[in-house]
């Protein structure tokens, strides 16, 4: 656990970034709900509705095959500047993001906007409710696998305790475990955190791969969590990494 330590150091000097009093780990949280917290901006990128709404007009034809088998959309690029992450939906309800550059990808939620947040690789959450996210982020690692830095249970701790929920808050890990897709391993875990006027029902995923720890995380308010759960597990099961 202490390399999973040391190498949160490294990143966290652009990550967490006034979050928390613990400079030694710099990882920002990664839910959105602590940069709300603290005064982050962010950036609704509006684009998302407006390229879904001009790929269905030119393509008519492509529009009623993929209604046809419970596809809502239309290829659509998320983000203008980054031509090689794109999204398109493969699941009813869901978007599929796809990081060909960090070599990641992942669903989320279809009618979650794509926000700015300083130090996370990708954030995209609901503009009603604001507890209800998902983020990625990644950190340098030497680690050639997950398991390298600790069990699922110990890493989980690790991250909750320090990066993943401020210092002010009461953590709960509900359950970790690990977890082996396409021959790579990955940790899960749940968990709750309770501030003085809410609580934060969230999963994370974490994994190695390409010279990279990998973290994406996940959640919603307490009162939602029975409506949302089946949704946001299946974001976390949905996590990949791939080599690039």
């Amino acid at each position: 656990m202490a390399s999973l330590q040391h190498s949160s150091s490294i990143h966290h000097r652009t990550m967490f970034l006034n979050s928390l009093p613990h400079p030694q780990f710099g990882m920002q949280k990664h839910g959105v709900l602590p940069v709300f917290r603290r005064g982050f901006s962010f950036l609704v990128r509006a684009e998302h509705a407006s390229l879904a709404s001009s790929s269905i007009s030119q393509d008519k034809c492509g529009r009623r095959q993929m209604i046809a088998v419970g596809v809502i959309a239309p290829w659509v690029s998320l983000v203008n500047q980054t031509p090689a992450s794109f999204a398109a939906e493969s699941k009813k309800g869901f978007l599929s993001v796809t990081d060909k550059k960090d070599g990641y990808s992942f669903l989320y939620p279809f009618g979650w906007q794509e926000v700015v947040v300083e130090g996370q690789d990708k954030v995209f959450k609901d503009v009603i409710e604001p507890l209800e996210s998902v983020s990625v982020n990644m950190i340098p690692t030497a680690k050639q696998d997950i398991r390298d830095f600790g069990s699922p249970q110990e890493v989980a701790q690790i991250l909750i305790k320090k990066f993943l929920a401020p210092p002010n808050q009461k953590t709960k890990i509900v359950t970790a475990s690990e977890n082996d897709v396409d021959g790579k391993a990955y940790y899960t875990f749940e968990f709750v955190a309770q501030a003085p006027n809410y609580t934060r029902h969230a999963l994370g995923a974490v994994s190695v791969g390409n010279g990279r720890f990998y973290t994406l995380t996940t959640g919603a308010n307490e009162r939602r969590w029975d409506k949302m759960k089946d949704r946001l597990q299946t974001v976390v099961e949905s996590f990949k990494i791939f080599n690039v």
